[in-house]
């Protein structure tokens, strides 16, 4: 039985920022952090599944693809690599590649990854606040400069570049090629609505991502079966002996907590190992006042060209076609 306040481990890139506010005090005068990784606690903690990640950029990332478990296992890895993602946060014009333009042969993705016209043939997609990206693995994809995200994965470090921006770090092309679907991206599947205070973003064999909006005051169960990472967003609450800000996360496991949100309730991303959702994971014990409306903070999100308007605009988080 767990219930843990997570830490968090910096890791420096080059294209990260400098400025990791609200989201980390950190120092940053050792150079630019890219990525936030949330941890269990202690030496001896066992790893986890899934990793939880909140990455900052002010600069392109890398062109890139991820294996899956075969080929992972075949070059000696424990597993590959599937991800989602979340937007918090973009500047205006901000992108993501995912997938290609249109389909490609091997041997004309080795040519584009050797001259450097990848970066041409990708396929980008403008994001803003709350657009939710599957990335199953095989995707070549990439993100753009100015945008905070919080990625969910296999717990896996497996990533093979094609492409990057002149920082003349290694390229893996041989292996990108192997393992990269060298065409467009798959339709996702919409986010669901579970309840008032829930939506599944996204649902695979790998993890599932909820988003969760409670009520200011309202008072919760939540309960953990299995691995299950809860990181606050916006808004603050008390869960059980340990308070949650904005860039702060829970671990537990085999255990249930009560969670009480704060005086301007309290938006979170849940996230626990697929396939299925786990329907008893948020229980409602108390609600604050007479109205039983979900939460909706002031970024509510609005519908852009390439969303879906099955769910209500005001609570209807976006994804990529």
């Amino acid at each position: 039985m767990t219930i843990e306040h997570a830490i968090v481990r910096t890791k420096p890139k080059p294209w990260g920022s400098r400025d990791l506010r609200p989201w980390s005090l950190a120092s940053t005068g050792d150079g630019p952090i890219g990525e936030l990784w949330f941890e269990r606690p202690g030496l001896a903690a066992p790893k986890t599944a899934l990793l939880l990640k909140m990455l900052l950029t002010t600069e392109p990332l890398s062109i890139q693809v991820h294996p899956d478990d075969a080929f992972a296992r075949s070059i000696g890895l424990a597993n590959g690599k599937t991800e989602a993602w979340y937007i918090v946060s973009a500047i205006p014009g901000a992108k993501v590649a995912v997938g290609l333009n249109y389909p490609r042969s091997a041997a004309a993705l080795r040519t584009a990854i050797t001259d450097g016209s990848i970066a041409n043939i990708v396929h980008w997609h403008p994001v803003r606040a709350g657009v939710v990206i599957f990335i199953p693995a095989g995707t070549i994809h990439a993100i753009g400069a100015g945008i905070v995200l919080v990625e969910i994965q296999q717990h896996s470090d497996a990533t093979f570049r094609l492409f990057d921006y002149g920082r003349e770090r290694q390229l893996h092309i041989e292996n990108a090629v192997a393992v990269a679907t060298p065409g467009p991206c798959r339709t996702q599947a919409p986010p669901e609505r579970l309840s008032g205070a829930r939506m599944a973003l996204t649902v695979n064999s790998y993890f599932v991502m909820e988003q969760i909006d409670l009520a200011p005051g309202s008072v919760w169960t939540l309960d953990a079966p299995k691995e299950t990472w809860l990181l606050a967003i916006e808004g603050h609450a008390q869960l059980g002996s340990m308070r949650l800000e904005p860039g702060e996360a829970a671990f537990l496991e085999a255990d249930h907590a009560d969670i009480e949100a704060g005086a301007s309730g309290l938006r979170a991303l849940l996230a626990y190992p697929g396939p299925n959702v786990n329907h008893g994971a948020l229980t409602e014990r108390s609600v604050a006042g007479a109205s039983r409306a979900p939460y909706a903070s002031p970024s509510a999100l609005v519908p852009t060209s390439f969303e879906t308007a099955a769910l209500k605009p005001s609570e209807t988080p976006n994804w990529l076609p």
